[in-house]
């Protein structure tokens, strides 16, 4: 089998691990580099891509391999609806999923006149509405945090949402192809200053993870039309909460996760099958609506 990378950084741990499984097992593995993608031949393409990548040339390099019928996981449509989350809030509202209430706005200006206004609620945590490499992921406790965001984000569409207190520590829960994997993280959005971990956090695995989150990790591949992708949840009032949808992350320091890759891949070149189809793009919020509810009000 021919087994195409996707992607810049083919030296990534989890990349490489699976390569050097397939070809182990006598597969040839290809690296395309999306900015500086193969010229159009009349060669076969690779018998299957894995979208590693999910900058703009990438996902048009994907399309174009779909359109010439090569598998492509993840899909190129899937993959480009994770990265703008306003429709990714509204897909995961409308298809029950406890997300967490996302407001919109072409700026942090705009939500600073809102929260000026007394039109939201603080303190939230404010994203890029396009997720990316080195975007905008920022707690605003006050107005003045606000205002920062504001002057150093001038021109930046966003999104925010409640800010859920925590322990400090958040739950990473990846999946590929249905197998859980899954750690604990310090947040970046946490209270600054020392924070024990939680006990046996380094050791926090797919059978610490209660029975009703693995179901929604798994229900969030079947949403999204995902098969390689992350999860990531906060403690809500009532239940977890998804907070955003990563597809093909990294998933470092994962055993099995390389294994689990590689039979994927080999899994889909074999069926021959197009990608299958992502739910539509649902059409986000106008500027300044919320995608479901309020930001402060609790997530359901």
């Amino acid at each position: 089998m021919r087994i195409g990378l996707i992607t810049s950084a083919p030296d990534h741990p989890l990349l490489a691990a699976a390569g050097a499984l397939l070809t182990a097992r006598g597969h040839r593995v290809e690296a395309l580099d999306p900015a500086h993608p193969p010229a159009a031949d009349d060669a076969p393409p690779a018998d299957v891509y894995l979208l590693k990548a999910r900058t703009p040339a990438a996902l048009a390099l994907a399309r174009s391999l779909e359109e010439r019928g090569a598998p492509v996981v993840n899909p190129a449509a899937a993959t480009a609806l994770c990265q703008d989350r306003t429709a990714m809030a509204g897909l995961a509202r409308r298809a029950g999923l406890p997300f967490a209430p996302t407001r919109t706005a072409g700026s942090p200006a705009a939500l600073l006149a809102a929260a000026e206004a007394g039109d939201l609620v603080l303190p939230l945590v404010v994203k890029s509405r396009h997720s990316r490499r080195g975007d905008l992921v920022a707690r605003a406790d006050d107005l003045a945090r606000l205002r920062a965001l504001a002057d150093q984000w001038p021109g930046e569409a966003v999104v925010a949402q409640p800010y859920l207190p925590s322990t400090g520590w958040d739950q990473k829960l990846w999946v590929v192809a249905g197998q859980l994997f899954c750690t604990r993280r310090r947040s970046e959005l946490a209270d600054p200053g020392p924070t024990l971990p939680p006990h046996g956090a380094d050791a926090f695995g797919p059978h610490d993870l209660p029975a009703e989150r693995a179901r929604l990790a798994l229900r969030v591949g079947e949403v999204f039309g995902l098969d390689v992708y992350g999860v990531d949840l906060l403690d809500g009032p009532h239940e977890p909460v998804v907070v955003d949808v990563n597809a093909f992350p990294g998933i470092r320091g994962q055993a099995g996760a390389p294994e689990a890759l590689a039979a994927l891949a080999l899994r889909a070149a074999e069926a021959g099958r197009p990608s299958p189809p992502a739910p539509p793009a649902l059409p986000g919020p106008r500027e300044g609506d919320p995608a479901d509810a309020e930001p402060d009000a609790a997530a359901r």
